[in-house]
């Protein structure tokens, strides 16, 4: 059943429950009106089945990732890492959320403004992470590891002025330790 479910919601025209809406006063081109009469049957039943598949998140019902940002090559440690750049409020914002994967030595640089605490957590992010908090002379004050879906914060031990996002993990790999210098 719910395969049926998920073919009907990825039909052409988008998913259903949208094209199942009143048209206030509009005409819909025929493709909408069969979509929404096709959709109606589903009634009630359709909207709870819907919402359980919303808690569940499966892939056809979430929401998109913001686009690849412009990139920035970095050295961290001496690693060469190619960082997409968040340095907008909507980019520092969306970060990481709802990216399915990461590339090996690929990560996100935030740059946060004036020294402070800033603090990060992992709504909407679905793979786990590692942070660098790093600070104004370019060293890394602080790294976490960091759980996907997880509402619990994560501040720097220092205050910071970027941070960096790897695959959980790649800093201890590569031997990086707070301290260690990350340049461009």
């Amino acid at each position: 059943m719910f395969f049926s479910i998920l073919t009907r919601c990825g039909a052409r025209g988008g998913p259903c429950f949208f094209a199942a809406g009143p048209s206030q006063g509009k005409k819909r081109p025929r493709r909408e009106q069969r979509a929404a009469a096709g959709c109606a049957a589903w009634g009630p039943s359709f909207a709870i089945i819907l919402a359980d598949l919303v808690l569940a998140g499966l892939p056809c019902l979430r929401a998109a990732a913001q686009p690849p940002l412009p990139t920035v090559a970095l050295r961290v440690g001496g690693h060469p890492v190619q960082a997409e750049y968040a340095a907008t409020p909507e980019a520092l914002r969306e970060g990481l959320m709802h990216r399915t994967a990461l590339a090996a030595d690929a990560g996100m640089l935030f740059e946060l403004g004036e020294p402070d605490i800033h603090c990060f957590w992992m709504k909407n992010t679905l793979i786990p992470l590692s942070i660098a908090f790093i600070g104004r002379d370019g060293r890394i004050v602080d790294i976490q590891d960091m759980q996907p879906r997880s509402l619990e914060p994560h501040c720097p031990a220092a205050p910071a002025t970027q941070a960096l996002e790897m695959n959980q993990g790649w800093f201890a790999r590569a031997g990086v330790r707070a301290g260690d210098r990350v340049t461009r």
